[in-house]
């Protein structure tokens, strides 16, 4: 344990504190500005019948031309990208706790192979169902 001077410690370590913050705040928001990689993860939920799987992934916000669908080496991949409003990059950010840029949400399938039976966006949730191929 460091001893510091009783009159500054206080004041040293909301300065740590801060400079902490200021590095979390600098790798969240370059994640995707510096490889193009995806930025967040939507949530989802995920169901399963006898030879159909159900994925709800939640994309408020998101329209379905910047929505892509894929099954890649058995897990299927919902990527795509969340756009900054054009009418607030001006404008001085207060707070900012909604995602934007790039993302992308690979789920493992079950075992077999399945096919995307009916794919659509609704009340900012994308419905998935996805048939297992016999």
């Amino acid at each position: 344990m460091r001893y510091r001077e009783p009159r500054s410690w206080m004041w040293e370590e909301a300065l740590e504190l801060l400079q902490s913050a200021e590095r979390l705040q600098r790798r969240f928001f370059q994640v995707g500005l510096q490889h193009g990689a995806p930025c967040w993860e939507p949530p989802i939920d995920l169901y399963e019948n006898d030879d159909e799987l159900g994925l709800m992934v939640a994309l408020p916000g998101v329209g379905p031309e910047e929505i892509q669908v894929a099954i890649e080496s058995g897990s299927l991949v919902v990527r795509g990208e969340r756009r900054f409003p054009l009418d607030y990059e001006l404008a001085k950010i207060h707070r900012l706790e909604i995602p934007y840029g790039r993302f992308e949400r690979r789920v493992a399938l079950s075992a077999g192979r399945f096919r995307v039976h009916e794919q659509r966006l609704e009340n900012g949730c994308l419905t998935l169902r996805l048939r297992r191929l016999k």
